[in-house]
């Protein structure tokens, strides 16, 4: 009798665990799903907020920033659309010549990204600016670590 009501327990434990993990990734789904219908200057002006309180920006530096990340968004959601364009059959997994210059592009929005904002911001706000990403990067990189000790 023991021997079922340790198994019945162990059962539920199990059961509520991997509804609790099925949950986690549906609420994470639905904030990239939001993401993707937002447009191009919803995006731009979400970030440009999120900027002038984390640098302290002028109104002036806000509406240049906002214009830099509204190009950028524009460009990102054509790319979205013209890859979400091809057929499925079409759409093949990536080749090294393709994941290179895919790789290629992003880094050259993102050199391009900084030289800009180098001329938009002083020199104590692009210093945080720099300090901005890398924090994000590490964070992100720590979630990973922690979500996959979960399994």
């Amino acid at each position: 009798m023991k021997k079922l009501l340790v198994i019945a327990i162990a059962l539920f434990t199990l059961n509520g665990i991997a509804q609790e993990q099925r949950k986690h990734r549906a609420d994470r789904k639905g904030g990239s799903e939001l993401r993707k219908q937002m447009t191009p200057s919803e995006i731009a002006d979400l970030k440009a907020k999120k900027m002038t309180l984390m640098l302290d920006l002028t109104d002036a530096q806000q509406r240049k920033v906002h214009t830099v990340i509204l190009n950028q968004a524009k460009e990102n959601k054509a790319l979205r659309e013209e890859h979400k364009a091809q057929d499925v059959e079409k759409r093949e997994k990536l080749s090294k010549e393709g994941f290179v210059k895919m790789q290629n592009y992003r880094l050259d929005q993102q050199i391009e990204m900084k030289r800009e904002m180098k001329t938009i911001l002083t020199a104590e706000q692009y210093s945080k600016f720099e300090k901005m990403k890398p924090r994000r990067h590490k964070e992100r990189k720590k979630h990973g670590k922690r979500h996959h000790k979960r399994r």
